[in-house]
C-alpha cells in the first residue's frame, strides 16, 4: 500500500518551511516554485516535494547563494552533475574569501582610526571623521 503525501495550502507549507507565505509566492513568480493548479473552486494544494523545495532554497541562500544562483543549483538538483555543482560550490567559496579579506581589511581600517580617536586631544579634528570625509578610509 503506498503512503499519501501530505497536502499542504500555501500557508500550512509556509509555516512548516518556517518561511513568510509572501516568499513562496516571490519564490513562485521567480520560477524558483511551480504553482499547482487550482481545482475548479478550490485552493491550490502543495506536496512533501514544494516543502523540500523551499527548504533547499533556503539552506542555498545562508550559504550565501543568490536567487539566481539558487536556480542554477535547482537545475542540478537531481544530484547526477555532481562536477557541476562543484563548479558553482567553488565559485562561491572564493567569492567568500575574497569577502572575508575586505571584510579584514575593513576591521584593520576602523581598528586604526578608533585607536586615532582615542588618542587625540583638544582641538585636533576627529581622525575618524577626517578620514571618512577625505576619502581616505
Amino acid at each position: 500500500m503506498r503512503a499519501v503525501s501530505p497536502v499542504f495550502t500555501i500557508g500550512v507549507l509556509a509555516e512548516a518551511a518556517g518561511v513568510n507565505l509572501e516568499t513562496i509566492r516571490f519564490y513562485q513568480r521567480k520560477g524558483l516554485m511551480p504553482e499547482p493548479a487550482r481545482p475548479q473552486g478550490g485552493v491550490r494544494r502543495y506536496g512533501d516535494a514544494d516543502l523540500a523545495r523551499v527548504r533547499f532554497i533556503k539552506s542555498a541562500q545562508r550559504l550565501g547563494f543568490s536567487l539566481d544562483e539558487v536556480a542554477e543549483l535547482l537545475k542540478l538538483e537531481d544530484g547526477s552533475h555532481c562536477g557541476e555543482a562543484r563548479e558553482q560550490g567553488e565559485r562561491k567559496l572564493a567569492d567568500v574569501r575574497a569577502r572575508l579579506a575586505d571584510l579584514q581589511r575593513i576591521e584593520q581600517v576602523l581598528a586604526d582610526l578608533v585607536a586615532r580617536c582615542g588618542s587625540t586631544r583638544g582641538r585636533v579634528r576627529c581622525p575618524l571623521i577626517a578620514s571618512i570625509r577625505d576619502g581616505q578610509a
